[in-house]
Formats: structure tokens, sequence, C-alpha cells
């Protein structure tokens, strides 16, 4: 075995006399020329193990049991010097970080980065290691990586710098690369190509990789063996296709059922407290009544969008600037009580479009009829009563809410401002009705947004939209970053509102199982235009375009 880890218990001080165990006797192997997968879900344990390996957790902070054994090569790694371990660290083991963007420095460029870990540990001159540099660029797939070296972070894709990354991870040939969510926030065409890239780099390097993921679709493309976490603690390991085809422990179904699947669309998705621990039979949910998709001819049309435009624009020269067409001529309609679906890769311009619908973007040209009202045309004034009745759900659940309100505060601005309710008794008992409508206790109207879970956090942001009882949610990327279980929470929330009030979704999103799930008509965007629109079960089952081919072909079946 190139990594064994045995009994590994890890506990963080939270002040003098308290202290949070976040690893509980935590054993596992990682085989040589082997891809071993850690499945869990926020909280379980996944990267405090793998960042341990890596000797990066806070020593005033991280409390280690001295029973536990991380074995590297025959190495001890718990009981190495300290700067012995930095020589192995980036060397022989190296890591790929979820969020390149945040693991980047942001104002020196990609070459000088990768060149800094070859003289450090490599002991090569400017001039060697620029040279590998660029072989390295090249060898990940980077596109011109002549000119690419000497670009900034911020002037490449969420792609490109991720592979600037697994340059940087791969630069000294590490006999272990540890890759943590390495495609959790990227497109799902990018993502395939990621998982493409270490596939073929872990064959040819023979490196032992092990992949830290909460999505059991993609354990199936990459791994030979996966180990499934929760709280801590180890559930579950053996070869992917036992574990994926027979799994023993009730987590590892839950995991494997809550995740929306092409084939079928249950009524509800399945959550982790239809599996309790103790149940010998998996209930299979998904086999009951399916819930039927798309647009009908009788249906009434709440908006209608033609030929929407958005330009940015960029000084060029002194007088000078050039147009960036961000949406082009997109045309739609949005059905009362459906969802249409927006596809597409990052910067094809489907969250812009749900940006200026809202006017949180000015638009450059086009109409949207909404209730025989033009909201692009309609002056500031007038359009504040709209407010109300279109709201948006955003991606991110902690930059959504202001942290130093509570959610009672979060939730009775919004009726304030608006007139909603006769005074603040009236507004605070429709608050509270709204969070139990989203499944949160009373005593939550009290708490801070940082008490709370992401998903938990994302129920807050749907609350504070149905405050103002809109009739139109635009929902950009609003369960992307939530764990899958999660996740099958909040679309079930989702689509129990949209059964009890008919309002009407534009669902941005970039999962293409989720939408399938979600949406009654899909629209595909490319480089800001519409590539190809029908109803759901059409589009799925027979994409026109060869974009859209693409997309789908790209979605990680498990």
């Amino acid at each position: 075995m190139l990594l064994q880890v045995d009994n590994l218990r890890i506990a963080f001080r939270v002040d003098k006399h308290t202290t949070v165990e976040a690893v509980r006797g935590v054993s596992f192997a990682v085989p040589r020329n082997a891809t071993v997968a850690l499945v869990g879900e926020s909280g379980s344990g996944k990267s405090v193990s793998s960042l341990a390996v890596m000797g990066l957790l806070a020593p005033e902070t991280t409390l280690i049991d001295p029973a536990s054994r991380i074995v590297f090569d025959g190495r001890d790694l718990l009981a190495l010097p300290a700067r012995e371990r930095r020589r192995l660290c980036g060397k022989e083991i190296a890591m790929i970080f979820q969020e390149p963007m945040s693991s980047l420095n942001p104002v020196l460029t990609v070459g000088y980065q990768i060149g800094e870990v070859l003289r450090l540990h490599m002991g090569m001159s400017a001039k060697q290691a620029r040279a590998r540099t660029l072989a390295l660029l090249d060898e990940v797939g980077m596109p011109d990586p002549a000119h690419k070296i000497d670009a900034n972070p911020g002037q490449l894709s969420g792609g490109q710098q991720q592979r600037v990354m697994i340059a940087m991870a791969i630069a000294c040939e590490p006999a272990l690369l540890i890759a943590d969510e390495p495609t959790t926030a990227l497109d799902v065409t990018i993502q395939k190509q990621i998982m493409a890239l270490i596939v073929r780099l872990q064959q040819q390097r023979a490196m032992s990789v092990l992949f830290i993921t909460h999505d059991l679709g993609l354990v199936s493309e990459i791994a030979d063996h996966v180990i499934v976490m929760r709280h801590g603690e180890v559930r579950e390991q053996g070869l992917v296709r036992q574990v994926l085809d027979q799994p023993a422990d009730a987590y590892t179904r839950a995991l494997l059922h809550c995740r929306p699947r092409l084939e079928r669309r249950p009524l509800r998705l399945p959550v982790l407290d239809d599996y309790p621990d103790d149940q010998v039979e998996v209930r299979e949910q998904a086999a009951g009544a399916q819930r039927e998709r798309g647009y009908a001819d009788g249906d009434e049309e709440v908006l209608v969008v033609r030929n929407l435009s958005k330009s940015f624009y960029a000084r060029e020269g002194l007088f000078g600037k050039r147009e960036l067409r961000a949406v082009s001529d997109v045309s739609f309609t949005l059905a009362r009580g459906k969802t249409l679906g927006v596809v597409g890769e990052s910067g094809s311009g489907k969250t812009t479009v749900g940006l200026t619908l809202l006017r949180l973007h000015q638009a450059t040209g086009g109409t949207a009829i909404f209730d025989g009202k033009d909201l692009i045309g309609m002056p500031a004034r007038e359009f504040m009563a709209y407010k109300r009745r279109i709201q948006i759900v955003f991606q991110n659940p902690y930059a959504s809410l202001n942290p130093r309100f509570t959610v009672g505060q979060i939730l009775l601005e919004p009726m304030r401002i608006h007139g909603i309710g006769a005074g603040d008794g009236e507004r605070t008992a429709m608050a509270l009705q709204l969070l139990d409508k989203v499944g949160l206790p009373a005593q939550a109207m009290q708490r801070y947004p940082h008490e709370f879970s992401g998903g938990q956090r994302q129920r807050i942001a749907i609350a504070r939209c149905l405050t103002m009882r809109p009739e139109i949610l635009v929902c950009d990327e609003s369960v992307s970053a939530l764990d899958v279980s999660v996740q099958a929470q909040v679309l079930n929330l989702l689509q129990d509102l949209q059964d009890e009030y008919r309002m009407s979704y534009i669902f941005i999103s970039h999962d293409l199982s989720v939408v399938k799930y979600m949406a009654d008509r899909v629209m595909v965007m490319r480089a800001g235009s519409v590539v190809e629109m029908a109803d759901s079960d059409e589009l799925y089952r027979n994409p026109q375009r060869a974009y859209t081919k693409a997309l789908l072909g790209a979605i990680p079946r498990t």
C-alpha cells in the first residue's frame, strides 16, 4: 500500500473548554497505481482527513489522537519533523483544491506560480522551470500555453484555472495526488474534460489518486475503490462496482437514490430520512408514480420574452470602447405554474438573462411582457411594484443573506418595504408560517445566518422570496452548491411550492440531471444565443443540435 490511514481521530479546539470531534477512528488504504474515491456530504470529515495527510491542519487548533497513524511509503507522516514533512508534501504528495481562484495568487502569473514549485522542490533554474512549465501546461490541455503562461489567474476561465492547479500538482511527478472536489464548480462538459485528464495522467504517470467528492456519479467514472464517510466515520468501503451495485449501508443507498436520475422522474425525490439505519429493505420511491412534464396548448402565458439582448462595454484606447455581447436576441415564453430550464456552459449568458429580467442588469434591447406590461421598458418607479411579483434565489446562500441581520429581520424587511401586512405583529406571524413552510423551526427567527448549514440558508433565502408572494421565481444555480441529500430536500420544497401557489420558475443550472427533473421546457444557450429549445422529455430523448448532444453526453452516470 502507498498510503495507510489507521484509527485517525481529529478534534478541533473551539475554546479553552470545548472541542469538536471531526474524524472518529477512520481507517483506509490507497494502493499503488490506483484511484480511491472518498465520498460523503459536507461535514463528513473527508476533506479534514485529506488535509491531515498533507499536514495542512492548523496545529494551534487541531488535536490528533497520538494513537492515529498516517503511513506513506513506509514513513509515518505524523512522526516526521516539520521540515521533512514540508519537503515531502508538494513533491511526493500533491493536492488539487476545490476552488482554484482561492488557491492561486491573483497578482502573480500562472507561469511564475508553477515555476515556483519546480524551483523549490526540483532545484531548477528560472529558464529550466519556464520550459518545464510550458510542457506541463501543454500536457494538461491548456490552449495556447505560450500565451497563457504569462496570464494572471483572473484572465483564465474556471476550467483553465483548474488545469493550472493540476499542472502545479503534477509538476514534481508525485506518487500520490489528492483531488479535493476538483470539478464541483465546473460545467458538465468542463467537468468531463478534467475527469478525463486526471484519469489519463494517473495512467501515464502510474500515480495513486485519492479523489474526494460528494457525487457518486463521478465515482463510477474514475475510481477503483470507494470509501463512504458520514459524521467523521467510515460507513462502507470496497470495490466501486460492489458498493454501487450492492450497497450494504443504508446511508450509501440513500446517497445513490437522492440524486435525480435521467430515466425517471418521481413525484418526490427520496431524502435521507426515507432510509433509516435500521431499515433492512430499501423503499424504492422512484418506482412509484412519475411526474409529467411539458407545456400544453392551453397553458396560460405569464411571461413573453422577445429578442432580449444585453451588452457590456470595455474601454479600448483613450476614447474608444469595445462591445461585449453577453445575450443576443433571446426569446421564450414562460407558462403559469411551469418551469423553464436554462442550461449552458459558463459564459453562455444564462445568468445574464435572469439578472436582466429582474433589471439587475439594464437590457440593451428586447421586450419582456408580464401582465401586459414591458418589464424592460417601464420607468424605474413603475417597476417597483413588479419587484414583488418576480424574485430571485441566488447560487450562494452564504453571500446572499445579510450576516448582521437575524432571520426575523431578513424576512420582515421586504414586507415592510412593500407594505405587506397591517403591522409587525401580522408580518411576524406570516414569517413564522413561511419558516414552517420551508421546514425551519420558529426559533430560527432569533438566529443569524452563520448559525445555519448551507441547505438551511438556502431555505431562508427561499422564505425571503416567498414574503413577496411572487408569481415568477428565478433560481440561479440555487442548488448547485448543496450536497445531494440537501439538494433533494430543496428541490422537493420548490416543487411543493409550485404545486401549491402555481408559481412559475426560470431554473438556471449547469446540472442537467437536476434540470431534467425540474423543467417542463429546456432552453439551451451558448455564447449568448439560444441553440435549442424543446419540452424537457423531448429534448433529452431526441436532441437536435450537436452542442446539446455534447452537453447530454457529458452527464455522469452512476
